[in-house]
């Protein structure tokens, strides 16, 4: 089974010191933007979109495709907007990604910004991981003194300037657009489209916009080549990708793998679903297969390929690959509800479906989580999920509903029981704990939320 393994993203994530130049360039680091630059931009573009990467960000868009759809150049300022605003519950691929080997995303950044012609890239960060900001700078300053970054890099004419900016901590600024205007100074809030970004992006000049994983494939695909890439994976959804298991597993992780891999191989990579506090084995309830956002898979769905089309043929998304697992002690009524309630609180409230949908929609689960909601109110959380889904400005808005209507279809008994008893007796909060000792667990009070006396 580990053999499904496919380390190239995290292939020396276990080096001395990987983080650093010298261990990145003593496997092969930078060799690639060497060949990069030896090439014709145009070629460098073909490449990718002959590879068949897709945006690593949650939607998989085409990357070759949304590089090809800058217009011709006209000598004027055009950039590179590198999306490490990883901020979906669940999902933590990007951020081991940078804190390892931030210099594979810098070499990725050069090779990219080469090839749509851009001679600045921003690299977009969640501004609370000072951490990884530290080492982001610390590897464009060491990129810097190499030659890799700044004027005529190698000796090729081409000039490059990488910013590391962080954001202040806003989930909307995800989105790419949102993004755009934070980066400007502007308060995060998603622009109308069209026009999109690579027509009218940051500072109204043309911009590509992509995920930290896919910028940091590109180094791969110029060595290794194309139809290497376009081998791995299944047909449409080529390539490999960083698989974030966390939840009830016993080694929760990251696990690289060609994009087809299926939950069941990655569960038995991660040595299978817990044992209970009580030493019984834990069976599988409930899982998301792209982060709080997509919609809920249970058991019958380990056999689904994680690509992107059958994922959504099976009635999900593929979205970040946040695999999350949660075992027969959780109560899908709690677990929506913290989701849903961390959407509501980050709405930018731009638009009204997502900013009064979300909040209503707390309110409803509530009252479900603290056994005082009625049998109506099953109905009323479906109905306003339909009245916020492709209504609201972004997807946000949509992503909100997805765990719900999904979690109403496969445990409507549940939602259900929410009318005579509390989540927390049917499923108390220490048995479904990740800890295995008890007296780590955080004090918690079952008071009523309020407003719901």
């Amino acid at each position: 089974m580990v053999d499904m393994l496919t380390p190239v993203l995290s292939a020396t994530w276990d080096a001395d010191r990987p983080w650093t130049r010298r261990t990145y360039e003593a496997n092969g680091g930078y060799a690639a933007l060497r060949t990069a630059l030896g090439m014709a931009p145009g070629d460098l573009v073909d490449a990718v979109k002959k590879s068949g990467l897709r945006g690593r960000g949650g939607a998989g868009f085409p990357t070759g495709m949304k590089w090809g759809f800058l217009p011709p150049d006209d000598g004027k300022p055009r950039y590179l907007v590198v999306n490490a605003d990883e901020s979906e519950p669940g999902t933590c691929k990007d951020t081991p990604l940078m804190l390892a080997t931030p210099h594979l995303l810098v070499e990725g950044v050069v090779i990219s910004s080469y090839a749509i012609g851009a001679n600045r890239a921003f690299i977009y960060l969640r501004g609370e991981e000072l951490h990884v900001y530290r080492r982001l700078l610390q590897a464009v300053e060491e990129a810097r003194e190499a030659g890799y970054v700044g004027t005529d890099v190698l000796g090729s004419g081409f000039d490059l300037d990488v910013v590391v900016h962080a954001g202040a901590g806003a989930y909307i600024c995800g989105e790419e657009t949102a993004l755009l205007d934070s980066l400007e100074g502007r308060r995060g809030q998603p622009r109308l489209k069209p026009p999109f970004p690579a027509v009218a992006g940051l500072y109204a000049r043309p911009t590509v916009v992509n995920n930290v994983e896919s910028i940091a494939s590109v180094p791969s695909i110029v060595s290794k080549g194309a139809d290497w890439f376009a081998g791995l994976g299944t047909e449409k959804s080529t390539g490999y990708g960083l698989f974030s298991v966390s939840g009830h597993v016993k080694h929760p992780g990251q696990y690289e793998a060609p994009l087809g891999i299926t939950m069941r191989q990655l569960l038995e990579l991660a040595g299978g679903m817990r044992d209970l506090p009580d030493g019984t084995p834990g069976e599988l309830k409930f899982w998301t297969p792209g982060g709080s956002s997509t919609p809920l898979f249970t058991a019958e769905h380990l056999d689904v390929p994680l690509d992107f089309e059958s994922t959504m043929q099976a009635g999900s998304m593929l979205g970040t690959r946040a695999l999350q697992m949660f075992d027969q002690t959780t109560s899908v009524v709690r677990a929506v509800l913290r989701w849903t309630e961390f959407y509501a609180h980050e709405s930018c409230g731009k638009c009204t479906p997502c900013r009064e949908g979300t909040y209503w929609l707390v309110q409803v689960l509530r009252r479900i989580e603290a056994g005082k909601g009625t049998e109506e109110d099953v109905d009323t959380l479906l109905d306003t999920c339909d009245n916020i889904l492709g209504r609201s400005f972004c997807a946000l808005g949509d992503g909100a509903t997805s765990p719900i209507t999904s979690a109403v279809k496969y445990f409507r008994d549940e939602f259900l029981s929410g009318t005579h008893t509390p989540a927390w007796e049917l499923f108390p909060y220490e048995r479904s704990s990740v800890f295995a000792d008890a007296d780590r667990m955080p004090t918690v009070s079952h008071a009523e939320p309020a407003g719901m006396a």
